[in-house]
């Protein structure tokens, strides 16, 4: 009907499942703000910091300049999840604070209860640096750890578990380069 010549614009395929990607995201904080965390379910949720459209208090922007893990499980307030973002308070040092979150600018999100992960490429990031961890795109942590604990109220009472307990992060990780065409 059309030949190569008359038809330049082409689908970009990428780009739509990098979009339904990230509404599983989305729809998955919608599910924990309706309804709290089902089950064991827990999320971490890596973001860069730097990103348009994240507002976090300056203190944590200084100690986190590029990006942040956070670890949504036992107890968090404001939980507000619209279709661009989602706003959280949560408790850093004792103190609660306030963040808004860009769905565009989450680059990882895991539910290790359930093995479930997914990656997102960051812009301008070269395709042979991704995937060089075994962390399943959550980052290394130490005991100057960089991860913060989210919890949602508690249905059940629960033992206090120790730095060292943290749960072990594996999860099947879908990253966006298995649906990329290579070029030889």
């Amino acid at each position: 009907m059309t030949d190569d010549n008359t038809f330049n614009s082409q689908i970009n395929y990428e780009l739509l499942v990098e979009s339904a990607l990230r509404e599983v995201v989305r729809s998955s904080l919608k599910i924990a703000e309706q309804n709290g965390l089902p089950g064991d379910a827990h999320f971490y949720i890596t973001f860069l910091t730097e990103y348009h459209g994240v507002n976090i208090p300056p203190r944590l922007r200084e100690t986190h300049p590029e990006r942040m893990t956070i670890i949504l499980q036992h107890q968090f307030w404001d939980l507000d999840v619209r279709e661009n973002d989602f706003s959280i308070s949560l408790s850093f040092g004792g103190r609660r604070e306030m963040m808004v979150v860009p769905f565009m600018s989450v680059i990882d999100f895991n539910d290790p209860s359930v093995g479930f992960g997914l990656q997102f490429a960051i812009e301008g990031q070269d395709e042979d640096d991704e995937g060089d961890d075994d962390n399943n795109g959550v980052d290394a942590q130490d005991d100057n750890d960089q991860t913060h604990r989210l919890k949602t109220p508690a249905k059940k009472p629960q033992g206090k578990k120790s730095q060292a307990q943290k749960p072990q992060v594996s999860a099947d990780v879908v990253s966006l380069d298995t649906f990329r065409k290579k070029t030889p």
